[in-house]
């Protein structure tokens, strides 16, 4: 059989977090998730058993961790920082797909969340 493609995923990851337009969004923050399944070659991984032959996801949460950390009125500029960052960390990853959700938005609506979801291609791997 051959490959044609794999990905590292990291679901459901959990933080708390001070991104938001509302004062009270960056005083008292929110609980967001992410998730992201990120394109990349896992021939070599399969063969080898090694961890320096594949995306480290370790590596991945630590990146995504340090840009939560920075607040931002926007999850569309959050989520742009994060997939810039994992790209320029990792110039094999071939394609991201993020999502970003706040839990319970301050909009005075009965809902679990709102976020945004992007999916980007590494046209310098295509």
């Amino acid at each position: 059989m051959k490959l044609t493609e794999g990905y590292v995923i990291l679901k459901d990851v959990r933080f708390h977090a001070f991104h938001g337009v509302m004062p009270q969004e960056t005083k008292v923050g929110a609980d967001f998730i992410v998730n992201l399944r990120i394109g990349y070659p896992l021939e070599q991984a399969m063969e080898s058993d090694e961890v320096g032959d594949t995306l480290n996801y370790a590596e991945v949460y630590d990146l995504v961790k340090q840009e939560m950390k920075q607040p931002s009125k926007l999850l569309e500029h959050v989520a742009g920082r994060i997939v810039q960052t994992i790209g320029q960390h990792f110039p094999s990853v071939t394609s991201i797909d993020l999502t970003l959700m706040k839990q319970n938005p301050p909009m005075g609506a009965d809902i679990e969340g709102a976020g945004v979801e992007i999916h980007l291609i590494n046209d310098k791997s295509v």
